[in-house]
């Protein structure tokens, strides 16, 4: 899953990896809050978009962006 969250007025996107107590978290700070509910991820050139709704093209995941309004997660300043 790939979670949104707002940390000190910074717009976080993340997700968790790893077995309970060894997690890894991977983020990327972004400008701006999603304006859409998924990413489409093109599986034969690694390239993405942000969209509204699932498609229909077969290369493609669709991964959705869930909103969280609190995390235990403690990102760096």
């Amino acid at each position: 899953m790939l979670y949104h969250i707002t940390v000190r007025e910074e717009e976080i996107l993340f997700i968790e990896t790893g077995a309970l107590g060894g997690a890894l978290v991977h983020y990327i700070v972004e400008k701006e809050k999603p304006s859409m509910k998924f990413i489409e991820l093109k599986q034969l050139t690694g390239e993405y978009d942000f969209v509204e709704k699932i498609g229909n093209d077969t290369h493609s995941i669709y991964i959705p962006i869930l909103e969280l309004e609190s995390t235990s997660i403690e990102f760096p300043n």
